[in-house]
């Protein structure tokens, strides 16, 4: 078994009002069941962080990316299963009708569109001590006020 972290990209897709798309796992889930969640996966074999990106978006949403706008930052952490991730975050703009994502059937139940005032939403159903998702959220935040787009 490798020793190596698992790979993963992840996006946050800002809209026009900036807002940021989130959605709720499903409850049967082994990682972070019912939690809420940006849009995201891990690299397969041989795969460019931007492909996993693109491709994981399309596989989540429905949507393509049209505009990668910066990076959001480079995350490590511990997943409930016990093996080492680092997750390259995203800030992305995407091409498709925003109001109706076509989310996995079985993988995810429902989304939102975040603003700032609705962080404590991303604190639902994950442990106490964890806060991860939100401080990309945070950090994605931080990125848009900061170029502006």
């Amino acid at each position: 078994m490798s020793t190596e972290p698992l790979r993963c990209a992840g996006a946050l897709i800002v809209n026009d009002d900036g807002r940021l798309f989130i959605q709720r796992r499903s409850p049967d889930r082994r990682l972070f069941p019912n939690c809420w969640d940006i849009v995201g996966g891990h690299l397969e074999p041989g795969e460019e962080v931007e492909d996993a990106l693109r491709r994981e978006v399309t596989e989540e949403t429905g949507w393509t990316v049209a505009r990668v706008l910066g990076r959001v930052g480079e995350y490590r952490y511990v997943a409930d299963d016990g093996l080492e991730r680092v997750e390259s975050d995203w800030l992305v703009r995407v091409d498709g009708d925003l109001r109706r994502p076509r989310l996995e059937a079985g993988k995810h139940t429902e989304f939102r569109w975040l603003t700032e005032a609705d962080l404590d939403l991303l604190d639902e159903h994950r442990d106490v001590n964890d806060g991860l998702i939100r401080r990309i959220a945070e950090d994605a935040f931080a990125l848009l006020r900061t170029i502006g787009s």
